[in-house]
């Protein structure tokens, strides 16, 4: 029997079902003060002791009683009959209601003579002036901030009682191996559950991750059972979908009612909510993707039902540069890459693939299409949430164009100068297009003319007027990666991965197909398409394919053979309006630097004579 999703229901009435269902009572820890930071408390915090606890000079000189002081003047100095020298934090004896600063009386044989009379506690920290013993310190629900813990350990305080929701993860899957162990074909590292504890233990929820259950109904039983019994809240990752090894709806059926399984989003449909024991129950998809859209969308907001602290996202106006479809019915939620170009925020979609877990990395936000949407046209201003702070998002550098290792290595240069490099691959043509919009710093780029000559043809063709400049990486070697130490003409008849229309590598090869004579008709294969140069080194390494055609870099990083078939010239195509931002000149003082030739060197197959030049693209 085909499984079915129960009714799909819109994530705004699933929130809503949340609050309805579940009481979300918060657990109670008691937690060391240096732990406290960023907790919720549960009850108001009260002083063990009063601060100061008796009464203390404000300044360096002498306690006085107040009274003996009466009368004095410039004209009518004052011996005083009774005094004690103090020092800035010393007790001032009971006897005494002032302090004198030292700079204003006179000694002579141990008497002071004083010029001006004091009033009573004049310079004297009486006891309890910051906080009397049992005065509140700060109410419940109230959220510690890092700077309080100082105040709370002067006031005796050594722990603290915060609120916090325990939450039990139970991956389930007979394919699971560990993190740090190598899956076998069929296997996958489990990483939904340890994603899940880092974003919920920040927020102070408190979690522990079970150990790994078979796909047996019996196993995931118990393990649900075990789980309700320890925690407020069980989360379950994978065996949500319909397959046929996916057990969770029934188990949690079985053990008590399941409220929801299928949530219009889009990645996360699969998701369940069900109620054991009276506690909530959710089952995460499998993909990462989608388990991670159901952590933030769905978990999160219920983690502040429970009263814990989530930060909402900053959300920036920013440019869209790819159109994105949708059918209504669905929130769906893309992964993008932003960053500031001019003064405009501009932004990237990343795969939608939702076991893609790259996507995630590489962007710093994310776009959400509401359900009643048709989606984005390019160039449309949407609603960007930042995934990192906005001064991160305002400094980054957009790359757009040819993929390259190298760019990979120049990032890392540039981190610690604050810059972070974002690259998108969308091939040569795809990056010039882009730089055409004003939507990247700069376009990697190794377009091949009909003359043989490169990049300055396309830049003139396509950006007109604009003033560009080429900024050489590195003279680099293109050729056929395979097992057998194939070469060009071996091509015909051999199964092919290609490089995607519009980028250098694929107007490379067919220069030469056309060159030599040779039908791309003949060559298996010459349809498919990756986006990157390791992508087809990985995917002649893994079998897929006997040939491709990638820089050496990439066949020397898989340890592949690798058979020359020409040199070319990989530029960056900066437009010369942006040649003064700090964040291109950080580029190109590292490209100029000898960290980055020397990394170039290491990596095999670049000539660096002209690194970091400079040549007109265009006027």
């Amino acid at each position: 029997m085909v499984k079915r999703y129960l009714q799909v229901k819109p994530l705004d009435d699933v929130l809503a079902l949340l609050g309805r269902e579940f009481s979300c009572i918060p657990s109670v820890i008691t937690v060391p003060l240096e732990n406290a930071s960023g907790r919720i408390t549960v009850g108001p915090i009260f002083a063990k002791y009063s601060v100061p606890e008796i009464h203390l000079s404000a300044m360096d000189g002498i306690a006085v009683v107040s009274a003996d002081t009466k009368g004095a003047s410039e004209q009518h100095p004052v011996t005083l009959p009774r005094t004690v020298r103090v020092n800035t934090g010393n007790v001032v004896p009971q006897e005494y209601d002032a302090v004198i600063m030292i700079e204003d009386v006179w000694e002579e044989s141990g008497k002071y003579t004083i010029r001006k009379s004091a009033s009573p506690w004049q310079h004297v920290r009486p006891a309890g002036e910051d906080l009397a013993e049992s005065e509140m310190v700060m109410p419940s629900r109230h959220r510690i901030r890092p700077h309080e813990t100082g105040g709370l350990a002067t006031y005796g305080i050594t722990e603290v009682d915060v609120i916090t929701v325990r939450i039990g993860l139970v991956p389930t899957g007979s394919e699971l191996v560990a993190a740090g162990t190598r899956p076998a074909p069929g296997q996958v590292v489990e990483s939904n559950t340890l994603m899940a504890k880092a974003i919920l233990d920040e927020v102070g929820a408190t979690c522990i991750r079970y150990p790994f259950v078979e796909d047996t109904p019996e196993k995931i039983r118990n393990a649900i059972r075990k789980a309700c019994s320890e925690n407020d809240l069980v989360i379950v990752s994978a065996g949500s979908s319909a397959g046929t090894k996916d057990y969770t709806a029934d188990v949690i059926a079985e053990l008590g009612v399941v409220l929801v399984h299928g949530i219009a989003t889009k990645p996360g449909k699969p998701a369940i909510i069900g109620r054991v024991d009276g506690k909530p129950v959710i089952g995460l998809p499998g993909y990462p993707l989608s388990a991670l859209t159901v952590l933030r969308e769905l978990v999160l907001p219920l983690m502040r039902m429970y009263g814990l602290f989530v930060p909402p996202y900053r959300i920036v106006q920013a440019q869209v540069t790819t159109a994105l479809a949708k059918e209504i019915g669905s929130d769906e939620y893309v992964a993008c890459t932003l960053g500031k170009v001019g003064d405009r925020f501009v932004i990237s979609p990343q795969s939608k693939g939702a076991g893609v877990q790259m996507s995630a990395i590489r962007s710093n936000a994310y776009i959400r299409l509401p359900r009643d949407s048709e989606g984005f046209n390019a160039g449309d201003l949407v609603d960007a949430r930042l995934l990192v702070p906005e001064e991160e998002a305002e400094n980054a550098l957009l790359i757009t164009g040819s993929h390259d290792p190298a760019i990979d290595y120049l990032a890392d240069l540039l981190r610690p100068k604050g810059v972070s490099l974002i690259s998108t691959h969308v091939g040569s043509m795809g990056g010039i297009l882009a730089l055409r919009k004003d939507e990247c710093h700069a376009a990697p780029t190794h377009l091949l003319a009909d003359d043989g000559t490169y990049n300055i043809t396309y830049v003139q063709k396509y950006l007109g007027v604009t003033e560009v400049d080429l900024l050489c990486v590195a003279e680099r070697q293109q050729g056929v990666v395979s097992r057998d130490g194939l070469s060009f003409t071996d091509l015909p008849g051999r199964l092919f991965v290609n490089r995607q229309k519009g980028s250098g590598t694929r107007m490379l090869l067919d220069y030469q197909l056309k060159k030599a004579g040779i039908d791309p008709g003949t060559i298996p294969g010459y349809e498919r398409e990756v986006t990157t140069h390791i992508a087809v080194a990985l995917a002649v390494k893994s079998r897929e394919a006997d040939a491709g055609l990638c820089v050496y870099s990439a066949a020397k990083a898989l340890n592949l053979p690798f058979v020359p078939v020409a040199s070319e010239r990989y530029e960056l195509a900066i437009r010369r309006e942006h040649a003064t931002d700090p964040r291109v000149v950080a580029l190109m003082e590292a490209i100029r630097s000898k960290e980055f030739k020397s990394i170039l060197e290491q990596l095999g197959g670049y000539e660096t004579m002209e690194t970091g030049t400079i040549r007109q693209g265009s006027p």
